[in-house]
């Protein structure tokens, strides 16, 4: 992200920019007396938050526990964070990844994107569907399952955390919660995997501790971020009886006794909520309802999934704590090809990268230095690796005019794509 300059939506209540220490009319003690209307926008110009980073990276993550992760790297301390929407496998893109032996490949899928995931310091992806593998059945919409060798594609792809709370999580039941959970512990111990849990004793709710990414400095100066993941639901179907433990869901309760305990041990709180409305541009008063309580209890940056298309990115600010907090409401859809057909249905496949750096300023302090949002859009057409994901700016006119999903809704287009990025987001994916 360097150079990129930092857009922020601001909320009714006036609120701040969050600088680092790096713009001083974004400290809490700068804040405009005026109110700022939703709608107003506000452009800040950045500077850089280039990290010297040398890879000598010690991992001891293991599947739904507790870990931390230690790097060691120029001071300040700082990391680059990304994540994407919903890795959502409708039939389709099923069909795509099929072999002629049996077997499936979804390396397509992220093959545009995957180096821009590999080169960042912490990579986090919304898993939508569960991976119970072949013996559950592959399926599509409306209740999910992908083979095992998805997990080999994202962890191919580069990413380190794999959020897994969803409302698709118990598609396959008991089976799929554990044959996914037991996958990814036997074949990826290095690799996180929050939300859901084959044993109580990964689980927050029995003790376990929240996920701990550790950078420390050539000073010995650390950066600890925690990382928390939740889901509204499970569209309806009940947690095992004997497994109550399985899916890390919002409940008001749980949900701040985990923050707390992720305060008191990290220098900066990343919750990942499965929210909102499904289709909807705008946050709904859950996410508002949910938004308040992250800010109240000191969460630090909330990056959101669920709709399936693309939100609005602001920070909010606490009148009494003066506690900021950056939420990009909704990613959108990293990997689909929906099935609906109609008006709005080309908003599916347009989605966001979050990028966000965070780095201790001078008094010590964890916060966002530079942050940004790559807007991106799935490609869909039939036959066998048909289905890809591209950075808009990469994606060819020629290549978006054969777009099968214009079958579905004859307005998408390069431009129309561009177009919602900018109602939804204003200009700051561009920077």
């Amino acid at each position: 992200m360097t150079g990129r300059r930092m857009l922020a939506l601001l909320c009714v209540a006036a609120i701040g920019i969050s600088g680092c220490g790096q713009i001083e009319s974004g400290r809490a003690d700068a804040l405009p007396d005026e109110t700022v209307v939703l709608d107003k926008v506000a452009e800040i110009p950045m500077a850089d938050a280039t990290t010297d980073a040398t890879t000598d990276v010690t991992t001891d993550a293991t599947t739904d526990t507790t870990t931390d992760v230690t790097e060691t790297i120029s001071k300040p301390a700082s990391v680059t964070l990304i994540m994407v929407g919903d890795v959502l496998l409708h039939t389709p893109v099923e069909e795509s990844s099929h072999r002629e032996d049996g077997s499936y490949n979804y390396d397509a899928l992220f093959a545009h994107t995957r180096e821009r995931i590999e080169a960042a310091d912490l990579a986090l992806v919304n898993q939508e569907v569960i991976i119970g593998g072949e013996e559950l059945g592959i399926t599509g919409y409306p209740s999910f399952n992908a083979a095992f060798s998805l997990c080999d594609a994202l962890v191919d792809t580069g990413f380190d955390v794999i959020c897994h709370a969803t409302n698709h999580a118990l598609d396959k039941g008991k089976k799929g919660v554990v044959a996914c959970s037991e996958y990814w512990e036997e074949h990826y111990p290095d690799i996180t995997v929050l939300g859901i849990h084959s044993q109580e004793s990964t689980s927050t709710a029995y003790g376990a501790e929240p996920f701990l990414y550790t950078v420390k400095g050539e000073d010995g100066d650390a950066l600890t971020i925690a990382i928390l993941n939740y889901t509204y639901g499970t569209n309806g179907i009940a947690l095992p009886a004997d497994m109550p433990y399985a899916v890390d869901l919002l409940e008001e309760e749980r949900v701040i006794a985990d923050i707390q305990a992720a305060e008191s041990k990290a220098d900066f709180t990343v919750c990942c909520p499965h929210w909102g409305t499904e289709y909807r541009l705008t946050p709904d008063a859950y996410q508002e309802k949910w938004t308040q309580i992250f800010l109240e209890n000191g969460v630090d940056l909330v990056l959101g999934t669920h709709p399936h298309v693309i939100e609005p990115i602001e920070w909010v600010q606490d009148g009494e704590s003066g506690q900021e907090m950056l939420v990009y409401y909704s990613l959108g859809n990293f990997v689909n090809w929906t099935s609906g057909t109609g008006e709005g249905v080309a908003n599916r496949m347009v989605g966001g990268m979050a990028e966000v750096t965070i780095t201790k300023d001078e008094t010590g302090k964890a916060c966002i230095s530079d942050f940004g949002v790559e807007a991106l859009v799935t490609h869909v057409e039939p036959g066998r690796d048909g289905v890809t994901t591209f950075f808009l700016t990469d994606y060819p006119r020629k290549m978006a005019e054969d777009n099968a999903i214009i079958a579905q809704d004859a307005a998408f287009s390069r431009d129309y794509c561009e177009e919602l990025c900018d109602k939804v987001w204003g200009d700051i994916w561009r920077k």
